[in-house]
């Protein structure tokens, strides 16, 4: 079958694991109206976090995530869903804008991938010297920042286990 696109291995990550705490950082996080600094632990103080990682906002892989998180109606849930890429502030605001009723989410901006750094997800974006993304990944944390589940993808586009994430949120 002819996908259009290319699949792509992945190096291996060195990612956090389940039982080991998330590093606290601080970001701008983009809704629908505004952006401003706000650290992970702000959010897992109030629920726990779904944090999904993804490439560049507007490309076909992320657009499709938050989609399928949508019709699966995760936004329903007790714990907070959000997006970090490297995209900045105003094209995570495009993005928002231009799928409305992504208008539900909220998404930390991640210029130089220094989160995905400290997450042991960052990876070389091919073709582009020196500019590094997250792979895609999703962790979900407790409210003390545990994380209680990780999946990080092995090839590039590769999506979630939408019910094993579904799953661990509702063991939390």
């Amino acid at each position: 079958m002819d996908l259009g696109f290319e699949v792509s291995e992945l190096p291996p990550a060195d990612a956090l694991g389940e039982g080991e705490t998330a590093p606290d950082f601080t970001r701008p996080l983009v809704n629908e109206e505004f952006w401003e600094d706000v650290a992970l632990s702000d959010l897992t103080d109030d629920s726990p976090v779904v944090l999904v990682f993804h490439q560049m906002a507007g490309d076909f892989p992320p657009t499709y995530v938050f989609q399928r998180i949508r019709d699966d109606e995760w936004t329903d849930w007790d714990a907070e869903i959000v997006g970090i890429s490297i995209s900045s502030p105003y094209e995570l605001k495009g993005f928002i804008r231009e799928w409305r009723d992504f208008e539900q989410f909220r998404f930390f901006s991640d210029p130089a991938a220094g989160v995905a750094e400290e997450f042991g997800i960052a990876t070389d974006v091919d073709g582009m010297t020196g500019i590094r993304e997250p792979r895609p990944a999703v962790f979900v944390l407790d409210e003390d920042r545990t994380v209680r589940y990780t999946w990080v993808a092995g090839e590039n586009p590769e999506f979630p286990p939408y019910s094993d994430i579904e799953a661990a949120v509702q063991d939390l």
